[in-house]
């Protein structure tokens, strides 16, 4: 599985577990729904900073989002 796959696994994984829509984390991380929806696809190829704006909400670090 390579990296965009494995974060599209546990972002989506991880936004059911706390029960949001992907437009309720959308707005916690302050990114569009769309792009979100995107990312969980593996159709988008996010940059560092928007790594790290998805795991806060989150309540996690990048490293344990990819890991």
């Amino acid at each position: 599985m390579d990296i965009r796959q494995r974060l599209a696994t546990n972002l989506r994984r991880l936004r059911l577990e706390k029960g949001w829509s992907q437009e309720e984390f959308a707005d916690q991380a302050g990114i569009h729904r769309t792009y979100v929806s995107d990312i969980e696809r593996g159709a988008r190829n996010p940059t560092i900073t928007v790594v790290e704006r998805l795991a806060r909400p989150l309540g996690m670090s990048p490293s344990e989002l990819l890991a």
